[in-house]
Parts: structure tokens; C-alpha cells; sequence
């Protein structure tokens, strides 16, 4: 695992979380494998926002490099790549969840069922419930 100490601005761990994950396009990859199931290249390749095939495989070194994900040849199609989210993946959920409510609740166009995020909001053991269905799926095997 690559360690990202010499790339910090600063120690505060908000700042060391952007240098990790700050960009889009590895939360919008966490993000597919969390709330997509996606765990091939062709299926991140394939989502709306139109990622370029050099900027997805740099983002899934990145966070191959850093713990994220874990990649492994397919057991039933060796020539292909599994990745999967990693403990500390899977640890991003919570911050994936707040940034789903936030973003169904402050952005007008969310594709988000809006009356779930406010159960998720108002209820902890809803969005407990949430989470852990979501840790589950995401660390089972499909």
C-alpha cells in the first residue's frame, strides 16, 4: 500500500481525506461499487458521468495503491478484474450516505427516492439499517 504522507498540504484530516479521495471521479467509483454493485472496469466505464478509460484506470490504481479496493482475476473469466472494496472501502459508506442526503436534499434534480433520505435523515435506526444493508451487500459476494 502506497502511503500518501509526502503528497499532505497539511495534518488536519479533513485536508489528508481530500488528498485521498477529493476528486470525483474515486467517490464516483466508490460510489458504484456501494450503491451499483459494479465491481468490473466495463461497468464503472459505462456509468452517466462518461469517466475516460485512462482517468478510470488511474483512479482504480489510486485506490488500489492507498487500501481502497482490491482487484483479483475473475474466478469464472480469468482474462477480467474483480475489484472490490477493501475494509477501509467499505468504511466510506457512512460518508457516501451523508453525501447522498445532503445532496437529495440540496440539490432539486436528484434521482434519490427524497422521502427515504428524510427517513434516513430523522431516523438513526433507519439510516443505521441502511448502512449495514449496505456494508453486507458490499461485502458479500454477488
Amino acid at each position: 500500500m502506497v502511503s500518501n504522507v509526502e503528497t499532505r498540504r497539511s495534518d488536519c484530516p479533513i485536508s489528508c481525506s481530500l488528498d485521498l479521495l477529493g476528486d470525483k471521479w474515486s467517490l464516483l467509483i466508490v460510489r458504484d461499487m456501494v450503491f451499483g454493485r459494479k465491481r468490473y472496469f466495463k461497468e464503472f466505464f459505462a456509468s452517466d458521468e462518461g469517466i475516460a478509460t485512462n482517468i478510470l484506470t488511474d483512479r482504480l490504481k489510486r485506490l488500489e495503491d492507498n487500501g481502497i479496493v482490491s482487484k483479483q482475476p475473475d474466478l469464472e473469466n480469468g482474462r477480467q478484474i474483480v475489484y472490490t472494496l477493501t475494509e477501509k472501502g467499505v468504511a466510506l459508506i457512512p460518508v457516501l450516505v451523508e453525501l447522498l442526503c445532503w445532496g437529495a436534499v440540496y440539490d432539486g434534480v436528484s434521482q434519490f427516492d427524497l422521502d427515504k433520505v428524510r427517513q434516513i435523515l430523522q431516523d438513526t435506526r433507519s439510516r443505521q439499517r441502511f448502512m449495514r444493508e449496505l456494508k453486507k451487500r458490499c461485502t458479500s459476494t454477488p
